[in-house]
């Protein structure tokens, strides 16, 4: 059974707001409105946070260390106040050591708007998106740098929609199989290390390294580039982790499961994930066998368990049976070849 060595997991403590413009500013049309702002600034949680409170005067609960959100709300507040109050508002608020603000909505920030945030060298952004579209962005953006993560090496493929992980000791075959998988037709995530970052409660999102990506190493070849080798439709950039097969040489000693009826999983960052044992011998073939295991699964996510559906038939023949000791055939449509 595999495990994760505590030592193993990271999580990132913080990010410089430099790095979050840097990464974001295409995907979420972020414009800086302040240039030579100080974009050294530290973002140490993943939350967001509007002000809508702290502007009016309540500041005891302020989460200023978040990145702060103002939208239309915010910009209707202060507009109704007048310039002395929605001054003593803005620095209330740039008095915190704040990240950075975020306005929403294709919002011009005003001249005091600018002039106070400069005081305190907040960099302020501007986006075209709506506040809680932003929200989501952003919130998803950062739940990826925050979140707990561990590498493991295995090979991950996409096999019907299903995320597999391969794992099993070095030369015992799992790229192999796997290149075989993406001969199929199927998709290579990442080969021999692959990085698993925690998404929600119950997700585990899988990825290959930076420097490796789709490269493969096959004993007696070499490295492969499987995106140059089979194309573009034979790799994708991250997978959600739905079983892990690990492979084994087979041993007398080990009882292999034979029905499917007991439920076998693995604690991987408290997220418990369907897991097989399956054992090699030769002439097996592990490739076919994976495509089983990704289309039980699958089979299983709609609610259909064979093996399930097979004790359910079994008890109702030893019913029957017990109630009809005639011995009786029955023969399908006549054919008697």
């Amino acid at each position: 059974m595999i495990s994760i060595d505590e030592r193993s997991i990271t999580r990132k403590k913080s990010i410089t707001v430099e790095f979050f413009y840097k990464e974001t500013k295409e995907r979420f049309g972020l414009k800086l409105f302040n240039p030579g702002s100080d974009l050294t600034r530290l973002i140490t949680e993943q939350n967001l946070h509007r002000p809508g409170l702290a502007l009016a005067g309540f500041v005891e609960l302020f989460a200023y260390k978040r990145i702060q959100i103002f939208g239309n709300t915010e910009k209707k507040y202060l507009s109704h106040l007048n310039k002395e109050k929605r001054k003593e508002s803005l620095e209330r608020i740039f008095n915190f050591k704040i990240p950075c603000v975020i306005i929403t909505n294709n919002n011009k920030p005003s001249k005091l708007f600018l002039e106070t945030a400069k005081k305190s060298n907040v960099p302020i952004f501007v986006t075209s998106h709506s506040t809680t579209k932003l929200a989501y962005l952003v919130s998803d953006f950062l739940e990826d740098q925050f979140s707990p993560r561990f590498s493991i090496h295995g090979s991950f493929i996409d096999v019907y929609g299903a995320g597999i992980l391969l794992v099993g000791k070095s030369g015992i075959g799992k790229s192999e199989v796997a290149l075989d998988l993406i001969e199929r037709g199927h998709r290579l995530v990442a080969d021999d290390v692959v990085i698993f970052t925690k998404k929600g409660e119950n997700i585990l999102m899988g990825s290959g390294t930076e420097l490796v990506k789709h490269f493969m190493e096959i004993r007696g070849i070499g490295l492969v580039d499987v995106k140059s080798v089979f194309g573009i439709r034979a790799i994708r950039y991250q997978k959600r982790l739905e079983v892990v097969v690990e492979l084994e040489e087979w041993s007398e000693k080990t009882n292999y499961t034979r029905t499917g009826l007991e439920k076998n999983v693995v604690n991987l960052l408290d997220i418990e994930i369907p897991y097989v044992k399956l054992p090699i011998i030769p002439g097996k073939n592990i490739t076919v066998i994976s495509e089983v295991i990704a289309l039980n699964y699958l089979l299983k996510h709609y609610g259909y368990d064979a093996a399930v559906e097979l004790q359910k038939k079994l008890n109702k023949t030893i019913q029957i049976k017990g109630k009809n000791k005639d011995r009786f055939v029955d023969y399908f449509e006549h054919d008697f070849e």
